[in-house]
């Protein structure tokens, strides 16, 4: 899975406008945060904490228009707590992005 990059970087480009230090900050922001809810769906176990991690993820996605990440974690939500497969995507989504 490639990391698609349209709406998201015009998100973070609207938002910076013309300040590269902003931009790269913004991006950072996103991708801590992206990382954070990461570890919290590997860790959850019970479906509360699995839900809580994917609305979060969702949210998150939502926010910044990365449409990859909200099917990802629209897929998260769907799926069983721990499901292996849909946390490697986020995953990949995640190396993907930071690369």
């Amino acid at each position: 899975m490639l990391y698609e990059n349209g709406t998201l970087d015009a998100t973070f480009a609207a938002a910076a406008g013309e300040d590269p230090a902003l931009l790269a900050e913004l991006r950072r922001a996103f991708a801590e945060s992206v990382e954070r809810q990461i570890d919290l769906l590997k860790r959850a176990r019970c479906d509360g904490n699995w839900e809580m991690a994917a609305l979060r993820l969702k949210g998150l996605a939502a926010s910044f228009h990365a449409d990859e990440l909200l099917k990802l974690s629209a897929d998260a939500l769907e799926s069983a707590p721990g499901e292996p497969t849909i946390v490697r995507k986020i995953e990949a989504f995640y190396m993907d992005f930071v690369a």
